[in-house]
């Protein structure tokens, strides 16, 4: 099982907003493979000394360093915290707090000290998950099955989920010729089969309430149509697998889930190109950083697209978004494209994470814009 705790759009909102005279960001590839994650506690021991010698170079106070080391050296020897890790861990730590987020996907390891906090590669997580919950449904059985790339999938027992359409409607069967409020036959049976979806819906609340991780329906006829209709869960994929899901094992489901993640997030990917393009016949968009970084200091980027393992050192001004670059990042010198991020999010923009080659243009980051600059 992956254990996440994915930060919300709110959170990140808050993170960007943390500053200090020391902040550490390390990003560290873990496993939810318990017997192996002894390889990752390692590696944070040697992330930890590279952050702090950087830290202490830059003048941090004695004072300051200790702490930073002593929140990282507790979480280290944490060995419950350990025992349940997802593919990622985020680790952000200054003098005064410790925040941690285990992360579905598999980020670059880095280490980056500054007055601030990185977070770019924490949208990558919220722009293409590996993971996700298959919904198989048929009249006669339903199914929550949480698949992912690297662990076999397994069912999750959900409360109060109804185990047919007939118990369902506190009946032994819906296929006789009972009425319902003088409705008989057919249209009889699509109203048992609104009540089975509305109770799934329901049942499904409790372990899907707060998450953004996408809903796979693996459902034929009327019942995959009725429950798309009546379903609440915002993140259901548009595409589904229509096999009958009485006949597939979850390693099926597993299967047929992969093209339908792969589909829905290429479409996602197309529709922003194509935005793209006629957004720049209007003079609506920029690959420049220069120009992107004004855009987002006055409010301007509507959609951006960054590279999660760019880095680009330097300085924006808070006032006019003019750029500095710098050879190297530090304290004074943090991640421009990062802080770009933060602005525009700050501003409503909607930000995904992407690699390089999705990038319009192949640069470090591709902005859509409200108006021509």
């Amino acid at each position: 099982m992956l254990y996440v705790d994915i930060p919300t759009r709110d959170e990140i909102t808050r993170l960007t907003e943390i500053r200090a005279e020391g902040c550490a960001s390390i990003y560290l590839p873990t496993t939810p493979v318990t017997q192996e994650i002894e390889t990752a506690r390692i590696e944070l021991g040697n992330f930890a000394r590279d952050a702090l010698e950087q830290l202490q170079k830059r003048g941090l106070h004695k004072r300051d360093l200790d702490a930073i080391s002593e929140a990282l050296d507790d979480l280290a020897d944490d060995d419950g915290f350990w025992a349940h890790q997802a593919h990622s861990l985020a680790i952000f730590v200054t003098p005064d707090r410790i925040l941690t987020y285990r992360l579905p996907n598999r980020l670059a390891p880095l280490v980056m000290v500054s007055d601030r906090l990185h977070l770019k590669p924490l949208f990558r997580t919220i722009t293409f998950p590996h993971s996700a919950f298959v919904l198989a449904l048929a009249e006669n059985s339903v199914r929550l099955v949480e698949i992912d790339a690297d662990l076999p999938p397994r069912e999750i027992k959900v409360g109060d989920m109804p185990k047919d359409v007939a118990s369902a409607a506190g009946l032994a069967s819906i296929k006789g010729r009972g009425h319902y409020r003088r409705m008989g036959g057919t249209e009889g049976q699509n109203v048992r089969l609104e009540q089975y979806a509305r109770k799934i819906d329901t049942a499904l609340r409790t372990v899907l309430t707060g998450r953004e991780t996408p809903l796979i329906l693996a459902a034929t006829g009327r019942l995959a149509s009725v429950f798309r209709r009546l379903n609440t869960y915002p993140h259901l994929l548009e595409g589904g697998i229509s096999d009958n899901p009485e006949q597939m094992s979850e390693a099926q489901l597993a299967a047929a889930s992969r093209p339908v993640l792969d589909a829905s997030y290429e479409a996602e990917l197309a529709d922003l190109r194509d935005l793209y393009e006629r957004r720049s016949s209007e003079q609506r968009t920029t690959t420049d950083i220069s120009d992107a970084a004004r855009a987002a200091t006055f409010g301007a980027i509507q959609v951006l697209l960054v590279d999660i393992d760019a880095v680009v050192p330097g300085q924006i001004d808070a006032d006019t978004g003019a750029v500095t670059f710098s050879d190297i990042s530090d304290v004074t010198a943090y991640g421009v494209v990062d802080e770009i991020t933060a602005r525009a999010l700050a501003s409503g923009a909607r930000i995904l994470g992407v690699r390089r080659q999705d990038l319009p243009g192949g640069k470090d980051l591709a902005a859509i814009l409200r108006y021509p600059l």
